[in-house]
């Protein structure tokens, strides 16, 4: 099954249904849809979760949700009405073979055309919720199965679950979820690239000296401290949306805007990693923990206070990467992630190289760089060099100047989607351009795999760095021993 010859789904059953995700996220992004009359006509909705519930009191859930989570002014009673209307309930537990086989007859009962299935539940459940849809009639042609990262928690484990999903669903039926690839600004990130002839020429290691990727959070571990603890910021973050956006900027170009030619194009960049393993990691990275501290002038505790034990886990990580090819030989890219830092933020920055010769004598001349920041608004930034004013009696002087695009002021007519808008509409109709394909979890897998095995041999610990810094001192000689430095 593939974006030409899929059909709009007409059913779309939600594992997980009363979860924390479904609540925040995806609900309102289905409303979104609905509001703008985007769903299919007619498709219904089945939400299940071990929760016993009735109809009604599911539809409550989801109203609630709508109301707390979608803006005042985009509220419409008529379009929550619709949404409501075409939403069942069906209570099954994920361990028990018998519910899980009632559920499957449900499905099918009411499949009238293609059926996604969306399974955000812990992803140990991937391979029995497969198995039960595929005894119960919904393993072949026609059913999609979307399923929310992290994929396993190594590649061992990875290459475990794609292979029960894969004993049931082809690849192409199968929608790995990373909804930083849903977002507007990561969109963006193609169109700037391959939509314009100015960048792309200079889009190479003759013109750029670096490239740096930050994914940072304010937040801490929010209850989700078990979870966390057994994964850390290296295989919770990095090893899916870092290394997600590193080959959207390093790509080559595809042939065109289509599921195989874009993915084919990021496992290219995977593939060409530099290993950074046992012998690399101490130059190579940098792993924290944050203690107490303050955000924003409140102070906040540290991880081992919040997690209620003492702890090695890293809830920040830097790298500093390369991608050893033609086009990027030599270009390091510097990635870092973490919890408690001073600004929540996503962001690229690119910085060319300085100019070959400077006809203005002393005057300092900066490097131009680009900066594209995806959350939490979405802009891009391009900083020149241009003359000072002034009758320059000692001399032309030049000062940084920004060219700014804001997206919120160019579109401001248009709505801000959430990304599950956007995933959504594309795996109802068959769409896997923005999903992950099995190749290249498996590779971004093996490439971490070998960071935290060179962590574990060389006995690296994570350093400490106080709530509200940029992370410990070794992320900064991370890049300083180099030459270069990160953007605060």
């Amino acid at each position: 099954m593939t974006a030409s010859t899929a059909q709009p789904a007409q059913l779309l059953t939600l594992f997980g249904a009363t979860g924390d995700l479904a609540g925040r996220m995806l609900f309102p992004s289905l409303y979104g849809l609905q509001a703008e009359g985007l769903l299919p006509e007619r498709l219904r909705i089945l939400g299940t979760a071990r929760s016993e519930l009735d109809d009604a009191a599911f539809r409550d859930l989801v109203a609630e949700s709508i109301q707390r989570h979608v803006p005042d002014d985009e509220r419409c009673d008529d379009a929550l009405r619709a949404l409501l209307e075409r939403i069942e309930y069906r209570a099954a537990s994920l361990d028990d073979t018998a519910s899980m086989a009632s559920l499957a007859g449900a499905i099918d009962a009411r499949r009238e055309g293609d059926v996604l299935c969306h399974l955000s539940t812990a992803p140990r459940w991937y391979g029995a919720v497969c198995e039960a849809l595929a005894a119960g009639g919904l393993g072949g042609p026609g059913t999609r199965v979307m399923l929310e990262k992290p994929i396993g928690h190594d590649l061992a484990s990875a290459i475990a679950i794609n292979d029960a999903v894969s004993a049931v669903f082809d690849e192409s039926q199968v929608f790995r979820v990373d909804h930083y690839l849903g977002k507007e600004g990561v969109q963006n990130l193609l169109a700037l690239r391959f939509g314009n002839a100015l960048f792309e020429p200079l889009w190479n290691a003759r013109h750029i000296e670096q490239v740096q990727i930050t994914v940072a959070e304010t937040v801490g571990v929010e209850g989700r401290g078990d979870y966390y603890d057994g994964s850390g910021a290296l295989r919770d973050m990095l090893q899916n949306h870092l290394l997600q956006l590193l080959c959207l900027v390093a790509m080559e170009p595809p042939s065109q805007f289509e599921p195989s030619a874009v993915r084919n194009e990021k496992l290219k960049v995977l593939r060409s990693l530099r290993p950074i393993g046992r012998g690399e990691v101490v130059g190579e990275t940098a792993a924290g923990q944050y203690t107490a501290g303050a955000i924003d002038g409140v102070a906040v505790p540290g991880y081992a206070q919040e997690l209620g034990r003492d702890s090695t886990t890293e809830t920040f990580a830097a790298i500093r990467a390369h991608v050893d090819n033609w086009r990027w030989s030599g270009v390091p890219f510097y990635l870092r992630t973490g919890k408690r830092l001073p600004q929540r933020r996503t962001e690229i920055f690119i910085q060319f190289r300085q100019v070959p010769h400077s006809i203005f004598g002393t005057a300092p001349i900066a490097p131009n760089s680009l900066l594209i920041a995806l959350q939490p608004e979405e802009h891009i930034s391009l900083r020149v060099m241009s003359k000072t004013p002034g009758l320059d009696r000692a001399g032309l002087q030049l000062s940084k100047v920004t060219l700014d695009l804001d997206m919120q002021d160019e579109f401001a007519a248009h709505r801000r989607r959430p990304a599950y808008e956007r995933l959504y509409l594309d795996a109802l109709e068959g769409n896997g351009t923005l999903f992950v394909r099995r190749d290249e979890t498996e590779a971004a897998w093996q490439w971490v795999d070998a960071i935290a095995d060179g962590w574990r041999h060389a006995g690296v610990h994570p350093r400490s760095y106080p709530a509200g810094t940029w992370g410990p001192a070794a992320a900064l000689t991370l890049a300083e021993r180099h030459g270069h430095g990160w953007r605060e």
